[in-house]
């Protein structure tokens, strides 16, 4: 990240176009470079827009978006559609047969759908979409907490973990009795009684009339109103959260690998998981919504837009549980999507601990040499990861600040819907060495499973939109490698010179990640023209 020599846009290119019947249509565009003046928005974003605020342009729309509609209208508009990419998600499943997906799904040509027979001799049989490394198993410890299982070997890694253990166990206990004791629980448990279940309906609120007790009464109608102003569903949605760390996350006598049955400290063991690329569709949330901000549909009514729909396929890896994920199946799953075909890869996960990140790094390594770049997420702790000699966050390309390993690694940091000193999202990691560029990703609009929609948050969301843009400039101009095209998306970025608030304390937005900037679509694609037209 840091090693790039940085590529200054002019204030105006000559872009050619192709148009579809052949004929050269000269343009010419301004790169859009000094935003620091704009005035504040003054308007909400409505719900159409905010839908899509991804999309939007910083000069039109005065909002910090990636300029992907400009770039469709003005420079893609006439272009024949090129050769498909393929995006390899890494996450937690894909309902691949979403009415906003399933179009942009890849098939693998070379094996013969349920026949039960590995036909293309990769390993994998019938890996029609991708392939599910963690077959039956759903939920997982935290990586501090298998550091534990695995005994103390003296290491400050060890140490570190039992303490953070002990902190999480303490908090956690703490916030599950403030949820459990907030308003719309006591009604829930009062009505639950009532109704002899918990999932009480709308239909059964309604049954209870005036005959009924007061208190009967009282909760019926606290009810309705935390229904319909989303108070419950979000306690509710918090409660399983706490559920699930203390149950999951951070329970040392539970095992989540015993439905994988494979041995997870052997890397050569690769052959495990099934072709099931969905898995329980109740996890699968993260991973529909990461490959709906990537690839579905643009323009057709049903929910928000792809940043590159029509030029990529979706190819399903499923490694990362609910829970840490195992460094074994992210080294495999980017060797995988490597080896099949994907020029590009998104990992929308991370953590602080470590078994084996040197698989991992491998892996980085090999996509490299299979000319693929790797986008992920900066994490989701409002942390400097550069701060005090740096913290180590994995998956990485570097050990400690150190010398990167590969070019083919970028990192990405979450912006808002607001450009202002608080256009970074509350929860962005940040970083002027570990952090690459910043994107769209808090309140960003995409498919979740059940053929439905939901907004999200997290650098989880701004890393696929960021592999969107470079699915473009790798469809449009596959002469470019990688490394080439991870350079591309961070120098025509938009640079920022304007003071914005940053976990617990306020800097200059040019320093908090290498580049300085946050990523343009519409940039990208014009520096991509300039350069293609001096190879």
């Amino acid at each position: 990240m840091r090693l790039l020599k940085p590529i200054y846009l002019s204030a105006a290119i000559a872009l050619a176009l192709t148009s579809c019947g052949g004929a050269k249509v000269a343009i010419s565009h301004d790169a859009i470079t000094d935003v620091n003046n704009l005035p504040k928005r003054t308007s909400t974003l409505s719900e159409a827009q905010l839908q899509r605020w991804s999309h939007l342009d910083i000069l039109r729309d005065t909002v910090p978006g990636m300029s992907v509609d400009r770039a469709y209208e003005e420079l893609l508009k006439n272009r024949k559609l090129p050769k498909k990419v393929i995006v390899g998600v890494i996450d937690s499943g894909v309902e691949i047969d979403h009415d906003d997906l399933k179009n942009h799904i890849w098939v693998n040509t070379k094996e013969v759908a349920s026949n039960g027979i590995d036909d293309d001799k990769n390993g994998y049989i019938d890996d029609i979409h991708g392939w599910n490394f963690l077959g039956k198993s759903n939920h997982e410890n935290l990586e501090f907490v298998r550091v534990i299982k695995r005994g103390d070997d003296g290491s400050e890694q060890y140490k570190r973990a039992l303490e953070k253990h002990k902190e999480e166990i303490s908090e956690l206990e703490v916030n599950k009795q403030r949820v459990l004791s907030a308003a719309p629980f006591n009604q829930h448990d009062i009505l639950s009684k009532h109704f002899g279940k918990e999932d009480y309906t709308i239909k059964d609120l309604d049954g209870i009339t005036d005959s009924d007790s007061e208190e009967l009464r009282n909760a019926k109608e606290d009810m309705y109103s935390a229904i319909e102003s989303g108070t419950f569903s979000r306690i509710l949605g918090y409660k399983q959260y706490l559920d699930s760390q203390l149950n999951y996350h951070l329970n040392l006598e539970f095992n989540g690998r015993e439905l994988v049955g494979d041995d997870h400290t052997n890397i050569n063991d690769k052959i495990y998981g099934d072709n099931d690329v969905l898995g329980d569709r109740e996890h699968a949330k993260h991973g529909t919504h990461v490959a709906g901000i990537i690839a579905q549909s643009r323009h057709n009514n049903l929910g928000g837009d792809g940043v590159a729909s029509d030029v990529t396929e979706i190819m399903a890896v499923r490694a990362v549980p609910d829970g840490d994920e195992y460094d074994k199946d992210i080294a495999l799953s980017i060797r995988y999507a490597a080896d099949n075909g994907a020029k590009v890869i998104n990992g929308s996960f991370g953590k602080y601990f470590e078994e084996n990140s040197q698989w991992v790094r491998d892996a980085i390594k090999y996509a490299e040499e299979k000319d693929v770049l790797i986008v992920v997420a900066a994490g989701n702790d409002a942390m400097d990861l550069n701060a005090n000699g740096g913290v180590e966050r994995y998956p990485n390309d570097n050990t400690k600040m150190g010398p990167e390993i590969a070019n083919n690694f970028l990192v990405v940091g979450a912006l808002n819907p607001e450009f202002s000193s608080n256009m970074v999202a509350s929860f962005s990691n940040y970083g002027n060495y570990d952090v690459d560029v910043f994107a769209p990703g808090s309140k960003i609009y995409a498919t979740v499973p059940n053929n439905t929609y939901e907004y999200l948050q997290g650098t989880s969301m701004a890393s696929p939109n960021v592999a969107g843009v470079a699915a473009l400039v790798r469809a449009y101009y596959p002469e470019f490698t990688a490394g080439e095209v991870k350079k591309i998306i961070m120098d025509s970025g938009v640079p920022v010179n304007k003071e914005v608030a940053v976990g617990s304390e306020t800097r200059n937005f040019s320093d908090i990640s290498t580049s300085g900037k946050m990523v343009n679509a519409y940039n990208a694609l014009i520096l991509a023209d300039k350069l293609s037209k001096k190879k």
